[in-house]
């Protein structure tokens, strides 16, 4: 049995693309495909330990008993006719708290893929990262952090996070570290945000027609300036350190913007030009991504806007 890991680096594309996946299980099933989404790798507890956590059992026994789990429930798929089972857990490698803690993009991601690849004992065949341009990624981040109880950063803890040092390049060239004779395929989340069936196909190598049934429903969508200030007034914050508006909240300036998107533009380069061989650069180029536009009003082709807040059928 192959094993695919999908890690998204963005809350809204993982929870739709495992959502996605859940509600197309059955249809799934009878072409061979397993799904494991974080129901079952962190609320079931299939993946306890594998990062080890304070507890009186010691790290490695930690890490013995997840691989245990891991193999013992992958076994039972693979007799049950799953000839590839699809792992999604966007927090294999790092979460965005960590990322904002160290103000560093995923500075941990070397070590925790490797113990991720160890308790699959070695069935891990291939590896579909999904990025995301690097303003809409952290602002999301920030988004989320403030919604669950955290500060709103200053225009240091904001400056911290345009110059580190770290871009997705770097995040690839720490899980190829790891992952020396993994495929590791790059799906941008402006190409396949909305798109869970075509990532799909790609992940599996077009080896099935993906289903089309749930594929534009979008879930877990990072919180507007509306939603946000109502969390800081609900806890006693001044919501007035947010902008007015409604729509969401881009926390970093012109400048910090610009320097952003120069980044990731220059990792969409480096993975169009081959990425050292480390990695395959995956996108959508049909004559359908022509119409499609970003909430700004920008094409998506070219651009590096996200477009997490295109209004689709099924959104709730």
């Amino acid at each position: 049995m192959d094993v695919i890991l999908h890690i998204g680096a963005h809350r809204t594309a993982s929870t739709s693309f495992q959502t996605y996946l859940r509600e197309n299980a059955q249809r799934l099933s009878r072409d061979g495909i397993g799904f494991w989404g974080p129901r079952r790798t962190r609320s079931g507890g299939v993946f306890s330990g594998i990062m080890p956590v304070p507890s009186s059992v010691p790290p490695a026994r930690q890490f013995r008993l997840a691989r245990g789990r891991i193999l013992t429930q992958a076994s039972i798929a693979q007799k049950a006719g799953c000839e590839t089972l699809i792992v999604s857990d966007e927090n294999m490698i790092g979460s965005s708290r960590r990322n904002l803690q160290k103000s560093r993009l995923y500075p941990d991601v070397g070590e925790r893929l490797a113990r991720y690849l160890e308790g699959f004992d070695g069935r891990v065949s291939r590896i579909a990262l999904s990025i995301r341009s690097l303003e809409s990624f952290w602002a999301s981040q920030i988004a989320f952090s403030v919604e669950r109880g955290y500060r709103v950063p200053d225009a240091e803890a904001l400056d911290r996070l345009v110059t580190q040092p770290r871009a997705w390049r770097d995040v690839i060239t720490d899980m190829r570290d790891a992952a020396p004779d993994v495929e590791i395929l790059v799906m941008p989340y402006e190409s396949f945000g909305g798109r869970p069936e075509r990532k799909l196909g790609h992940m599996v190598h077009h080896a099935i027609k993906p289903p089309l049934l749930h594929s534009r429903e979008w879930l877990n969508r990072r919180p507007d300036l509306p939603a946000l200030r109502a969390a800081l007034e609900e806890r006693g914050d001044d919501p007035s350190i947010l902008p007015e508006g409604t729509g969401r909240w881009n926390p970093f300036d012109a400048s910090q913007t610009a320097a952003l998107r120069e980044t990731y533009a220059d990792d969409l380069y480096w993975l169009r030009a081959g990425a050292d061989g480390l990695a395959t650069l995956t996108e959508e180029t049909g004559p359908d991504m022509a119409g499609m536009t970003s909430p700004d009003g920008l094409p998506i082709r070219g651009q590096t806007d996200g477009i997490e807040e295109r209004r689709m059928a099924g959104n709730r």
